[in-house]
């Protein structure tokens, strides 16, 4: 395992790691469309901590085996069931929600672990795609309580 970044946040930080994260993804050989989405998921990830739990999280960015994973957490109370169980696009007059679908499509595999006591959003991809097809989800074990223990890929 590498470890690529680990950073606190607040909004004011959004900016600068976002360019962060594309650096060090870019680095680690995701590129064009790849590389975009995996970004945008990160950026999605870190803009909810900001905006739904409190303002602030922590970003942890690594590689391991041929994936790189991004990991955002926060001390919020948590994200509505109906919104991380949900695989749907939500209908265009709704508030809120799209922001956990887009990460969903845009990654390999995403992983919430949310609860009243914080978030943890896994985010994953491979950095050497397979042939269209032949991608296989990958399968992560989360804590049972965010902050505690380790995930494995």
């Amino acid at each position: 395992m590498r470890t690529l970044l680990t950073q606190p946040f607040t909004l004011d930080d959004v900016p600068a790691l976002r360019q962060s994260v594309a650096r060090c993804a870019e680095r680690s050989g995701l590129s064009g469309s790849r590389l975009a989405d995996f970004v945008l998921a990160v950026h999605e990830s870190v803009v909810n901590a900001v905006e739904h739990a409190g303002g602030h999280g922590h970003l942890r960015l690594w590689t391991v085996d041929g994936f790189i994973c991004a990991e955002t957490t926060d001390r919020g109370t948590g994200i509505p069931a109906r919104y991380v169980d949900g695989h749907r696009l939500p209908a265009d007059f709704a508030a809120t929600g799209r922001g956990i679908f887009l990460i969903r499509e845009l990654c390999d595999a995403a992983d919430f672990r949310t609860g009243p006591c914080g978030t943890t959003v896994r985010l994953t991809m491979r950095l050497r795609p397979q042939a269209r097809g032949a991608m296989e989800r990958i399968r992560i074990t989360v804590p049972d309580r965010p902050g505690s223990g380790r995930f494995s890929a």
